[in-house]
């Protein structure tokens, strides 16, 4: 195993456990679930690992649904936040100028909302899915705006130190 591949395991076990962190411990309970930080880690992480944060933002964000208590949620949630990940991770290789990564962010928390629309469609019924949009379209949102501000430190991560001894 090479330095590089060291770094970048480190870099992704270090997103994962920030975005299990971000989602468990930084929310705001709501009537369905709550409203966290770790989309935004997630969207920011894409900027760091690329395609690959799928995995870490899979695992921390069904890490934080284990431990809250929402074992329904655990394998949707790895689903639809890795393809979060991945999305964030496919479309930022193609460029980092900002409408780029605004529409990017945007249309990741939209796929957010739609796979949790339809895990609540058999979870709890249509109606109950329509009524969680809302919380869901607050979510992602807050996921675009701490992507935004959390990208560039991901992004300048990612680069080779100034002093490498």
């Amino acid at each position: 195993m090479n330095d590089k591949s060291i770094l970048r395991m480190t870099q992704a076990g270090v997103v994962g456990a920030l975005v299990f962190v971000a989602t468990y411990f930084i929310k705001v309970p709501m009537i369905l679930g709550y409203i966290h930080l770790g989309d935004g880690l997630i969207l920011a992480g894409a900027a760091l690992l690329g395609p690959i944060v799928w995995l870490p933002a899979a695992i921390g964000s069904s890490l934080a649904d284990f431990m809250g208590g929402y074992s329904l949620f655990i394998l949707p949630t790895f689903l639809i936040k890795g393809a979060v990940g991945y999305l964030a991770g496919r479309l930022l290789q193609k460029g980092h100028e900002a409408p780029r990564v605004l529409l990017s962010f945007i249309f990741c928390e939209l796929v957010m909302v739609l796979g949790y629309f339809i895990t609540e469609i058999f979870l709890y019924s249509f109606a109950g899915a329509v009524a969680s949009i809302a919380g869901n379209l607050v979510q992602g949102l807050s996921g675009v705006v701490i992507g935004l501000i959390l990208m560039p430190a991901m992004a300048t991560l990612g680069r080779k130190p100034a002093f490498h001894s």
